[in-house]
C-alpha cells in the first residue's frame, strides 16, 4: 500500500482523502486544530486512514498533498518532506492571503512559492482547479469517452506522472501545463479554472490564458 500524507483537512483534503481511500491508498491526514478533531472523518474513512499532526503526515507519507490557505503555506513541514513528491493544490486569494507583490506582479507562481520553500522535494500542482465535491463524483474509468481531465505542471518530471497516476486511480486523465513557470494557466481567473472539460478541452483552455498581472 502508499500512504498518502495530507496536510490539510479541508474542504480538497477531505475530498481526496475519500477517493484515495476508494482507490486503494492509506491515508494519514491533519489539520491546524489537532488530530483529536479529525475523529468523525477517519471514522467514516475506515481502517487505512489516521489522523495526525502536520509534521507526522509529512514524515508518515510516501508522498503528500499540501492543501492548506495559501497564507499558511510557510508553515507546511520542510525536513519531512524532504526527498519526497508533494502536490499542492493552493490558489491564491488575496481577499483571503492577503496581497503577495510576487504573484500580484507575475514573477512568481502560486505552487512556485511552495517549490522554494520545500527545495529538497518535488512539488507539483494538483486538484486546484476542480471543484471540491467534484473529486469523487466526476471520476470515470480509463478510456471512458469525454473522461475529465485535470492539469498538473511540475518542474519534475517525477512529481508531474505521479500527478498523472493518482489523478487516474480517482477517475481523471491529466494534462500536463509544463513547468511552475506556466501553472499560472490554470489558476484562478483563468479560462480552466473550475471548468469541466476533456484533455483536449483542458489543453485548449490553458492555451487560452492570459495573465494579467499588475506592473505598478
Amino acid at each position: 500500500m502508499t500512504t498518502i500524507g495530507i496536510i490539510g483537512a479541508g474542504h480538497i483534503g477531505s475530498q481526496i482523502a475519500r477517493g484515495a481511500v476508494k482507490a486503494g491508498y492509506d491515508v494519514v491526514i491533519s489539520n491546524s486544530r489537532g488530530p483529536e478533531t479529525l475523529a468523525d472523518l477517519v471514522t467514516e474513512l475506515g481502517p487505512t486512514a489516521r489522523a495526525a499532526t502536520a509534521t507526522e503526515a509529512a514524515a508518515a507519507g510516501d508522498f503528500a498533498v499540501v492543501t492548506v490557505p495559501l497564507k499558511n503555506y510557510r508553515e507546511v513541514p520542510v525536513s519531512e518532506l524532504a526527498g519526497k513528491i508533494v502536490i499542492d493544490t493552493n490558489n491564491y486569494y488575496f481577499e483571503r492571503d492577503g496581497h503577495i507583490p510576487e504573484l500580484d506582479n507575475g514573477s512568481a507562481t502560486v505552487t512556485g512559492l511552495l517549490q522554494e520553500h520545500l527545495p529538497e522535494s518535488h512539488v507539483a500542482k494538483g486538484f486546484n482547479a476542480i471543484d471540491f465535491g467534484a473529486i469523487t463524483t466526476d471520476g470515470t474509468p480509463a478510456g471512458t469517452a469525454n473522461r475529465r481531465a485535470l492539469v498538473t505542471a511540475s518542474d519534475h518530471d517525477d512529481a508531474a506522472a505521479l500527478v498523472t497516476t493518482l489523478y487516474d486511480d480517482l477517475g481523471f486523465d491529466t494534462v500536463n501545463a509544463g513547468p511552475l513557470s506556466e501553472s499560472w494557466r490554470i489558476e484562478r481567473d483563468m479560462p480552466g479554472y473550475g471548468k469541466a472539460g476533456d484533455a483536449a478541452a483542458m489543453t485548449t483552455f490553458l492555451a487560452l490564458a492570459v495573465r494579467n498581472v499588475d506592473t505598478e
